[in-house]
């Protein structure tokens, strides 16, 4: 038996939805995207929703409808998925990176004012494995240094820090819908701002720059075609509908792994930080002390031959190729990512992950922790 690291839960709901589109006459820019990015300031409380094609595409047009340009620097972290930085880079910006906190894992703020030049332009926090914790103090130094925030809240629908939810802390704010996300539309994005100004330059850039009265052929500005379909949108709704039953679910699964960890002195678990209430993206343990990177390496391949799918989560982002070669950056600049990032083991966890299976990978990960320790 295979146990998958993720899964998408798709019901007869969202199949008859997405099939409702396909019998109608409007597969793109019709009611659906209306109604999707309606659903999203229902829920979020944000003023505007724009979706878009990928969470990447919106954090890069939230880039550019802040006017981020060449010569600007954006305050980000090392420990994310590449888009975080990527995106600054697509709008020709440089990421600056700064060390994440040895406990939660996200941008330490303490270090954030260090880092801050006349030439940066925002802070691009990320909600880590769904974790919002200190997001609010990032937006306190933002405000304090007049900084734009872009909240990567890519991997934290459904999370709430202090009873704020996600999506609400930035100037703009992306959440991504890949299949291994809380939600999915397939691929699919959604930026949410208070400002309408914002939001209308998305609209435009995100459907080849035409303006909001232009006709099919006149475009007021470069745009692209980052359009999500009435297809993606229709899946997204329903999802999104359920978005409380499968908070729950993945809790489920993260106290399933909890319980059945607590006393394994070799593994750090994750737990919620004070005052967060998660929406569980990946459930990440990290090795403990003494193991290396060599460890982790044998530890995962012993896993996969047992059929059982995990991966390291995340490598450190200044440590990949493109980022080297362009930026010079080399092992010890931000050791508290590199180490993390050496000992971390993704788990397989999603919304219909059963008890069994969750029992099958503690006992599986203990008896190869047994057999590859220091």
């Amino acid at each position: 038996m295979q146990i998958f690291l993720s899964r998408p839960d798709i019901t007869a709901k969202e199949i008859e939805a997405v099939c409702e589109v396909l019998r109608g006459p409007e597969l793109s820019l019709g009611p659906k995207l209306t109604e999707f990015e309606k659903a999203f300031t229902d829920y979020t409380g944000s003023k505007r929703a724009v979706a878009v094609n990928s969470g990447t595409s919106g954090l890069f047009l939230s880039m550019l409808a802040l006017g981020i340009a060449p010569g600007d620097e954006v305050i980000t972290t090392p420990f994310t998925f590449i888009a975080s930085a990527s995106s600054v880079m697509m709008a020709g910006a440089k990421p600056v990176f700064v060390d994440i906190d040895p406990q939660n894992l996200n941008i330490d703020p303490a270090k954030i004012e260090a880092r801050i030049t006349d030439r940066t332009k925002a802070i691009l926090p990320v909600e880590v494995f769904g974790n919002p914790a200190g997001l609010d103090k990032v937006a306190e130094i933002a405000q304090k240094h007049h900084l734009s925030v872009i909240e990567d809240s890519c991997e934290a629908l459904g999370s709430e820090l202090n009873g704020k939810k996600t999506g609400t802390f930035g100037t703009m704010s992306v959440f991504g819908f890949y299949p291994n996300k809380q939600i999915t539309t397939g691929e699919g994005g959604m930026i949410l701002t208070n400002n309408d100004s914002l939001a209308d330059m998305c609209v435009s850039l995100r459907n080849q720059g035409r303006g909001p009265d232009g006709t099919w052929l006149g475009h007021e500005r470069l745009g692209y075609n980052f359009r999500l379909s009435d297809i993606n949108c229709a899946l997204g709704i329903v999802q999104l509908s359920r978005i409380d039953q499968i908070k729950a679910k993945r809790l489920q699964v993260a106290k399933w792994y909890q319980h059945m960890l607590a006393d394994e002195s070799r593994l750090i678990v994750p737990t919620e930080p004070d005052g967060c209430d998660m929406s569980w993206f990946v459930f990440v343990v990290r090795l403990a002390d003494g193991f290396t990177l060599d460890h982790r390496e044998r530890i995962l391949h012993a896993m996969r031959n047992e059929n059982i799918q995990v991966s390291n989560y995340f490598s450190p982002v200044h440590l990949q190729p493109f980022m080297v070669e362009k930026f010079g950056y080399s092992q010890g600049d931000f050791p508290v990512t590199e180490a993390v990032c050496k000992s971390t083991i993704a788990l397989p966890f999603h919304n219909n992950l059963t008890k069994d299976e969750v029992a099958i990978v503690c006992k599986t990960l203990k008896e190869v922790l047994d057999k590859h320790q220091p």
